[in-house]
């Protein structure tokens, strides 16, 4: 069954972590929906453009069964300030949905809108400090109840495919590990 997953993006956000969640789960036949907060193309932190599917404007009435945040500076400031994501992540949290943040998104945006409260992440170690719950920073991929939260572009593809793991079990994402010569 096709799950529905939000992934938010934002000039300056990283595009490895945004690529490789994007990929990852339409490599899981999730239907993935990229939208923007500002405008449809954006500017990665390194330069790349990326295109949304729509503004994020047009996602609030929508039910997700993951909302998943790249990281990036600035990119994660401008995620944290989009009052529509904000009330997304926000509804997410309340209905027991999954919400996932890699990088500095963690800290700046999940932790800044009190959604991580005292649950075990991880964020970018130059952010990982602000976590209230610092028991796992070091960790690379951190699960805690519906939380996925990871450390930036070098664990990206592991996060993704944890994602890929808990939407659609540990055979799925074994399966794409496989054909994407993940050791």
């Amino acid at each position: 069954m096709s799950k529905n997953v939000l992934v938010p993006i934002s000039d300056g956000c990283e595009e490895i972590e945004a690529a490789c969640i994007i990929d990852t789960l339409r490599r899981a036949d999730a239907d993935v929906t990229v939208a923007s907060v500002g405008n449809l193309q954006i500017t990665a932190s390194r330069g790349m453009k990326l295109v949304a599917d729509r503004l994020i404007s047009e996602c609030v009435n929508e039910s997700y069964d993951l909302i998943a945040l790249p990281g990036g500076m600035p990119g994660a400031e401008r995620l944290r300030d989009s009052k529509e994501l904000t009330e997304l992540l926000t509804r997410q949290k309340q209905d027991g949905k999954l919400f996932a943040a890699i990088c500095a998104s963690p800290a700046i945006v999940l932790h800044h809108h009190g959604l991580l409260d005292d649950l075990k992440a991880t964020a970018y170690p130059g952010f990982a400090e602000q976590l209230k719950n610092t028991e796992s920073i070091e960790s690379r991929v951190v699960v805690d109840g519906n939380c996925i939260t990871s450390r930036g572009p070098g664990t990206a593809l592991e996060f993704a495919l944890k994602l890929v793991e808990i939407l659609y079990g540990k055979e799925m994402s074994k399966k794409i590990a496989d054909a994407m010569l993940v050791d």
